[in-house]
């Protein structure tokens, strides 16, 4: 494969990353624990989008804290996981240490 045509695959590779990047940070993920007591919304970019806590809760701050780390930790394990495979479809196959 000579030079060229290796440089604009990695340019359209490049192309295809940031645009998966982009849909990544519009897509949302959610998760409950304390049975809906508390829903966290976060993006597949990693970050957190919204915290919703049921008013009924609030009685018991440090069952409600452990709720929120739970459904913030499930919420965030499942936009890594829809992450990787999204990026993974891009970097199958090229057989770079580290993408595959």
């Amino acid at each position: 494969m000579n030079v060229g045509k290796m440089m604009k695959q990695a340019a359209r590779l490049q192309q295809q990353m940031e645009k998966v990047q982009s849909d990544l940070a519009n897509r949302t993920v959610e998760a409950t624990s304390g049975g809906g007591a508390v829903k966290v919304v976060a993006k597949c970019d990693g970050t957190v989008a919204s915290i919703k806590i049921d008013p009924a809760t609030a009685g018991d701050i440090q069952m409600l804290e452990d709720m929120i780390v739970s459904a913030t930790n499930q919420a965030l394990g499942q936009a890594r996981e829809i992450s990787s495979q999204e990026m993974g479809k891009l970097t199958s196959g090229l057989g770079i240490p580290g993408l595959t």
